[in-house]
């Protein structure tokens, strides 16, 4: 695989003490999202060249890449996500919006905070690609995206995917911390489940995000090989709704955030 240039304008250091500060607000309320983005900030490093060169080497990544389409622009467009035919990946991630009341340019919004993520650059439009598919890979998952522990599945589950410390790092304190609180290793075990299901899996980054919302998400899934998650379905059910959601400050139906915890 090709070797490109680090993105322009970093040191190619790590930096720990902000990360440290993030995830002590973030496992204080797991609701901050602002928290995750200065974690992938601080620890992600060389991680978006190493992305977009596996990107452009897939059979259709080339393509994509010379379109340059923004997805989120793409998903918040009036009506798309209810023009798919029931039981397609699209039609699920039409009920992951309505019953969430997440909308496709909430993370987009909150992703601000990083300055590079709006620059004019392949690295950052690699990264915007995987914020802005976030919310589709909670769809192809099963991970509840309105509770802790599907978050920190599908962190573990990215961290396997495409890589970048801070994914682990987020994934790795929650299931530290669920160990104190639930007094089990129900939730922890769900988190690893995660990182295994994402070594298993097809590259998602890889997809045609504009086609796969058209493919029946029963296939999609037998063709991205994600099996059912039975740590996560078994944690789901033993811990309750309550220690499920152990770091959220806001369980109340009428207040959803827009969440990447992952």
């Amino acid at each position: 695989m090709a070797t490109l240039p680090p993105f322009p304008g970093t040191t190619g250091r790590r930096d720990w003490k902000t990360a440290f500060d993030a995830i002590k607000k973030l496992l204080a309320n797991g609701d901050d999202t602002t928290q995750v983005f200065r974690i992938m900030r601080a620890l992600n490093v060389g991680n978006a060249p190493m992305n977009y060169a596996r990107f452009i080497a897939t059979e259709t990544g080339g393509r994509m890449a010379y379109e340059r389409k923004e997805l989120a622009q793409v998903f918040s467009q009036p009506g798309y996500a209810r023009q798919f035919a029931p039981g397609t990946v699209g039609a699920a991630y039409n009920h992951f919006l309505e019953s969430t009341g997440y909308s496709a340019d909430g993370l987009a919004e909150v992703s601000k905070i990083n300055q590079e993520e709006d620059m004019l650059h392949p690295y950052a439009w690699m990264g915007r690609r995987v914020r802005d598919t976030h919310d589709i890979w909670h769809v192809l998952t099963g991970y509840k995206a309105d509770e802790s522990l599907g978050e920190a599945a599908l962190v573990a589950f990215s961290y396997a995917q495409v890589g970048g410390l801070g994914w682990a790092f987020i994934g790795g304190a929650a299931a530290l911390k669920s160990r104190k609180v639930t007094g089990n290793n129900l939730f922890a075990k769900a988190v690893w489940e995660g990182y295994k299901r994402g070594r298993k899996a097809r590259w998602l980054q890889g997809e045609d995000y504009e086609q796969l919302m058209h493919e029946p998400i029963d296939a999609a899934r037998a063709r991205l090989g994600l099996a059912e998650p039975v740590a996560y379905l078994k944690a789901q059910r033993e811990l309750g709704e309550e220690m499920a959601s152990y770091l959220s400050q806001r369980r109340d139906a009428n207040a959803v955030p827009e969440k990447l915890a992952a």
